[in-house]
């Protein structure tokens, strides 16, 4: 059968039925993925069933319409606006949303809001990190923690559920969103209460009746006729002030000067201290540089010790002018808070109003009499002793180090082992300078080498020592009786034959003539040589016997055995 023959054969009524309808939906046009237009045909149990002018009814849960309690107004025949998502899905039904709907209306609204700053009603619907879900029309925002409120409540109980005004602070479009802000609204309202209420203060004005609010470690909060204000710990006096709230009780009422009220922040500042003179003004006449004046001591620190001349006036005693004996001694272990003392006034900077003070210049200064003992015996009670020196303290409480080349002539480091901590000895002030003192315990005895002085010796004498010891690259003689001059000499300076000179023939006790070939009596620096003394001695007889012995044709060896004493041996054939 044909076409004409198959649409010849349709009832007529049902063609009409079809041309009406295809002209029905062709005025119908729906697009995927926009807000349209639906009415409620049928509300059941589940669903709400609504006529989109699609090819059939779409059906949407009925939470959607219970969440901001929409669904009690709702009926059959009521207009109400859906998302249209896909006008036919694979099961051949149309797929709508209220509830996108109305977030997607929310959002388009919450654009314009921020731009303009609108507030908006909206409903804390839950608790996240960090803050809670606000929800506006239908659409979720965050609410940070601290935008809840002007200050951190404890309990959001209350402000659960109900409505209240937000304002739009941030709005991500990529990510879709959206922060809100209870407390933005809040200071709006405030501050258009509070710039009311400022037209009737200002700056310079006296209020009598400040209420104290609330304190902290750096100021007092004041409250006056409603308006909030600070009163700095720096404004509470020209002193030094511990503690704000030593001074004052909550809802106590104060005098106070305005001494700043910023329009822009609408913050206002009050002063005590404002309302009494400056008595930095009259410093000058009232304090002078290197006079000493009592005080009372009335703070503790790292660096120092503050210090009360008078009321609203004080001075700082540093560290390093606490005590002559330690520069960097700890306040405590000086003076104590409350403590009455005598200070010296060393520098005083009115512009900063920083008065420079003095301890240890009220007390006799050891160093003077320190000075006054260079060269002098004293005795010193060890304090330490390391790997390089011992240091002592003097009877003044000064301390001064003792060297261990300083504790005898031989220098040793060994000698540092003798002396225990807490011990006393006697030593001599050899120097002091930049506030440091070296001792001596040497200087205390004979040095050795006065020695050279007592004998009249230097450069070029020969003089006997006696073989203290005997090493392989030499030996060591000794210069003196008593031992305390010991020297070394190389081999190769023991004798003039190589062969004789091998440590080795060389006994200890024996008598050895050597010859001084360097001296420096303040360095300590001796040099003695043996080969150096034979070679001045073979000068000596050549220029004695030479001219004679070439005339009777005697040999040198003859001359010199003649001239020492020696018996020559025949040789036996």
């Amino acid at each position: 059968m044909s076409t004409e023959q198959k649409q010849s054969s349709i009832n007529p009524k049902h063609k009409e039925f079809q041309t009406l309808l295809d002209e029905d939906f062709k005025e119908r046009k729906l697009k995927e993925n926009e807000i349209i237009k639906a009415t409620v045909t049928e509300i059941t149990k589940n669903f709400v069933v609504v006529d989109c002018k699609a090819k059939m009814e779409g059906m949407i849960p009925i939470e959607e319409f219970k969440s901001d309690k929409e669904f009690e107004k709702l009926k059959v025949g009521s207009v109400v606006e859906v998302y249209l998502e896909r006008i036919e899905s694979f099961k051949g039904e149309i797929v709508i949303s209220r509830e996108k709907a109305k977030r997607m209306v929310a959002w388009k609204k919450m654009e314009k809001v921020f731009e303009t700053q609108e507030e908006v009603t909206g409903y804390i619907t839950g608790k996240v990190k960090g803050g809670y879900v606000c929800t506006v029309d239908g659409l979720p925002t965050f609410m940070p923690s601290s935008q809840i409120d002007v200050r951190p409540l404890k309990k959001v109980d209350s402000l659960m559920n109900v409505p209240i005004k937000v304002i739009a602070t941030r709005i991500d479009r990529k990510r879709g969103n959206l922060c809100t802000s209870r407390r933005a609204v809040l200071e709006k309202s405030k501050n258009a209460e509070l710039k009311e209420a400022l037209k009737n203060l200002k700056e310079g004005d006296i209020v009598e009746n400040a209420k104290v609010k609330a304190t902290t470690d750096w100021g007092i909060f004041l409250d006056i006729d409603g308006i909030d204000a600070l009163l700095h710990v720096s404004d509470l006096s020209y002193g030094r002030v511990k503690k704000p709230s030593d001074l004052v009780t909550i809802g106590q009422s104060l005098k106070v000067k305005i001494t700043k009220i910023d329009k822009t922040t609408n913050r206002v500042s009050a002063s005590i201290k404002a309302l009494t003179e400056d008595p930095y003004e009259n410093l000058s006449k009232k304090f002078k540089i290197g006079e000493i004046y009592e005080g009372t001591c009335t703070k503790l620190m790292d660096y120092g010790v503050f210090v009360k001349l008078e009321e609203g006036i004080e001075g700082l005693i540093h560290n390093s002018e606490l005590s002559w004996q330690n520069r960097n001694v700890q306040p405590s272990k000086v003076l104590s808070p409350s403590q009455n003392v005598k200070v010296k006034i060393i520098n005083i900077d009115k512009d900063a109003k920083r008065i420079s003070l003095s301890y240890k210049e009220t007390l006799e200064n050891p160093w003077t009499s320190v000075m006054e003992s260079v060269g002098k015996k004293v005795k010193v009670k060890i304090k330490n002793i390391t790997d390089k020196a011992i240091f002592g303290e003097l009877e003044s409480g000064l301390i001064g180090m003792l060297h261990y080349k300083e504790i005898s002539f031989d220098e040793k480091q060994e000698n540092l082992n003798k002396y225990k901590k807490n011990e006393f000895i006697d030593v001599k002030i050899i120097e002091v300078k930049d506030e440091k003192i070296r001792f001596s315990k040497r200087s205390l005895d004979k040095d050795p080498m006065d020695w050279f002085k007592d004998n009249n010796k230097k450069v070029g004498d020969v003089i006997t020592t006696r073989i203290h010891e005997v090493m392989k690259t030499g030996v060591k003689v000794s210069i003196d009786k008593d031992k305390q001059l010991i020297v070394s000499i190389r081999k190769a300076d023991l004798a003039k034959s190589s062969a004789d000179a091998r440590p080795e023939v060389f006994s200890p006790g024996n008598a050895l003539d050597a010859k001084i070939t360097e001296l420096d009596i303040s360095k300590r620096k001796i040099k003695l040589s043996v080969k150096a003394a034979q070679i001045d001695e073979e000068k000596s007889l050549v220029a004695k016997f030479g001219a004679g012995a070439t005339k009777s044709g005697a040999t040198l060896k003859g001359i010199f055995e003649k001239a020492l004493g020696k018996k020559t041996k025949k040789k036996t054939k």
